[in-house]
């Protein structure tokens, strides 16, 4: 069953949101529903608000990235450390492109914002930069057009569809 709810491009409210450098985990799963997870990187969307690409590391995201190849399918959900405001996009067409230099240029100060956000939970610092080192050579960007979100922010409208226009 697909699901959709997104019509045209995102809402510039939510690509802000995707893209300011929050806790971002991708699942996929086999043809046979096995699923798999792995963490991204950073997030990059279309300058035309459709397709938003993730930076995930390949060795550490060898079967998602199989089971990517073979469907297409794919969830990933992206979370403000702060907040726990919470938003998972699903879409249908993920496919597996190189990163640009820009993308690989913002490996680092991705690491660095998001080691600064765990400090919020006393984590050290340096725990986060090396959880989240990743070498640039080592990444690849999956992309696709989100064809459905949902708000996941823990409380009563969480797994609901968001709204165009809502904010996250």
């Amino acid at each position: 069953m697909r699901i959709s709810n997104v019509e045209g491009p995102l809402d510039p409210s939510l690509i802000q949101f995707l893209t300011s450098q929050l806790s971002i985990q991708v699942a996929a799963c086999s043809d046979a529903g096995e699923p798999t997870l792995a963490r991204a990187l950073g997030a990059r969307m279309s300058a035309d608000g459709h397709r938003l690409a993730l930076m995930v590391p390949v060795s550490q995201a060898r079967e998602l990235l199989t089971c990517i190849a073979a469907n297409g399918h794919i969830a990933a959900v992206f979370n403000e450390p702060e907040t726990h405001r919470t938003v998972q996009l699903k879409g249908n067409d993920a496919r597996i492109e190189a990163i640009s230099a820009a993308d690989a240029a913002a490996l680092g100060p991705y690491v660095e914002r998001l080691a600064r956000r765990l400090q919020h939970y006393q984590v050290p610092e340096a725990f986060s930069r090396a959880f989240y080192a990743a070498d640039p050579a080592d990444l690849v960007a999956v992309s696709f057009s989100p064809s459905a979100v949902y708000g996941q922010t823990p409380g009563p409208h969480a797994g609901e569809p968001l709204k165009p226009g809502k904010a996250p």
